[in-house]
Order: structure tokens, then sequence, then C-alpha cells
């Protein structure tokens, strides 16, 4: 595999002061409840795809020494065509000895809301087993714009089923979220609908901060739904919707950590674009100080 630079791959500027100003304002109590919860900090893989297929092991050694202990993945074979086929030809025992030759675990992985199917469940079990994984997590149902709160709520009943043989199998099922899933069908929020129809212990929610721009809170979810969820994916953003460093943004990290424990959170990756990976981790790692 390719190496890859890395000064190209964490670019550095005027991002770092502006995070270290914001950290010597952070109240101590932030960094209490987040050390609380004990979360190793990790890494969602999509952003960095091109720069994992490439050069994996360098990558990870990359991550690893911002401070990023986990990495989750996203399913060679589901993902083949969009990114992870490299990964399709190394065998799974190789895929983990080099995520443990860099420190890291893996947890956690995405797969289609197809991989959950009879005929491709059990290959996706062994696979997440291979990896040391606990949790395996539908990345969403990509139903069509014209689906109904009926046809979510028959995805929901699907996922129910095969987290019960994810469950047997010593794992978790989980969901991911986007951003339509924070739309309405007929009055009806369609993230409420399936939180109503999965079963709380059959299938875990993982939830994406980002829809911080539409107005929902992930502190709100955790609160409101104690044990529901698993996992989340962190990124920051303005008030007028720009993807920012973690710390930078307008979500309340003291709010969300206190509350993710409530909410049974127990991993969290950041999903950012590259270049934000560094000052998200320094910021993170400041909590556990």
């Amino acid at each position: 595999m390719k190496k890859i630079n890395r000064r190209k791959f964490f670019s550095t500027t005027t991002k770092a002061a502006g995070a270290a100003f914001v950290l010597s304002k952070l109240p101590t109590e932030i960094f209490s409840n987040a050390k609380a919860n004990n979360m190793p900090l990790g890494f969602q893989s999509w952003t960095i795809k091109d720069k994992l297929s490439a050069d994996f092991s360098g990558t990870l050694k990359m991550m690893a020494n911002l401070g990023y202990k986990q990495i989750e993945m996203c399913s060679p074979k589901g993902y083949e065509q969009i990114g992870f086929g490299a990964f399709t030809k190394m065998k799974n025992s190789d895929i983990r000895k080099t995520i443990e030759d860099a420190g890291m675990k893996c947890p956690s992985c995405h797969f289609g809301a197809n991989e959950f199917n009879d005929e491709n469940i059990d290959d996706r079990i062994q696979f997440a087993k291979d990896l040391g994984m606990t949790q395996m997590i539908c990345s969403t149902f990509w139903l069509p714009k014209t689906a109904t709160i009926s046809d979510y709520q028959a995805a929901a009943d699907k996922l129910n089923k095969a987290g019960e043989k994810v469950k047997n199998a010593g794992l978790q099922a989980g969901f991911h979220n986007h951003d339509f899933e924070f739309e309405k069908i007929d009055g009806q929020l369609i993230y409420d609908a399936l939180l109503a129809r999965f079963d709380p212990d059959l299938v875990k929610l993982q939830f994406q901060t980002q829809v911080i721009v539409h107005g929902y809170k992930a502190a709100d979810y955790f609160t409101k739904y104690p044990g529901r969820f698993i996992s989340a994916h962190l990124s920051d953003w303005t008030a007028d919707k720009k993807e920012v460093p973690v710390g930078q943004g307008i979500i309340d990290w003291k709010e969300f950590f206190a509350a993710a424990k409530t909410g049974g959170v127990k991993n969290m990756f950041v999903e950012m674009a590259p270049d934000k990976f560094k000052d998200s981790a320094t910021y993170i790692q400041k909590m556990y100080a």
C-alpha cells in the first residue's frame, strides 16, 4: 500500500491556537464529567477511507499518535464499491492484527441494512467476532423519500429480528441516524417513530451529533431515553451550519457527556473532515487530563 505524507494528512493552521484558547477557558466540570464516563477516544473510518485503503497501517498509527484508541470500521463487503474494497482482499485476522499493532481496538462497525438480512447476517456476525467487536451498527435504512411511517416501522421490525440473532452471538446491534430521520411524515418525526419501534434490548442507538444543525440535541435524547444508546458520532458545528473541530462550535459538551452516561453511551467516534481530527482529539483528551 502507498505511504502517505503526514504533513498533507493533517493541516496545521491557526485552528490549533484557537483550540488552545478555547481549552484554557473550559470549566473543570467538563473534564470530570467526561473522565467519569471513561470512554476511549475513537474515530469513524468513513471520512478517511481513501487514506486507510492506501496505507492502512500508517494511517492507523497517525491516528493513534493523535490519541485515538479505537476505530469504527465500515463493512468491507457492504461498502466494497464505495471505498472499502481494499479490505475485502485482507483476511479478517490481518485486519485485526493491523489495528491492534497500531495500539487500537475495533469495537464497532457500520453495516448496510441488507447485511442484516437472513442471507448475510451469519457472515457479518463472523466478521465482527473475528475483529473482536462488541457492536454491529446498521448505518440507516436508506428508504425512498416516498416511504411512510409504516415502511420505517417494517424496517425496524426486520432489524429487531436480526438484532436477536446478533444478541445470541454475544454482540449488540445498533442503528445510526442521518439527517433524514429527523424529518417528519404526517406530523411524526421519523426518529421518534423508530425509537418507539425498536426493541430496547435488541437494537441500541448510535446518535450522530451533527443533527444539532436542525435543532436536535443528543443530550435531550440521552436524558429522555435512558439506556437506549450505545455510542455516538461526534462533530461540532457553528450556528450557520459550518463544521468545526469538537469544542469550537455550538454543542454544549459538558451537557453532552453528562447525559451520555444516562443514555448508556459506551463509545464515541469522531467523524469529521480529516483536517479536524487533530484539534478534536486535543479538546477531548483535555477532558481526560
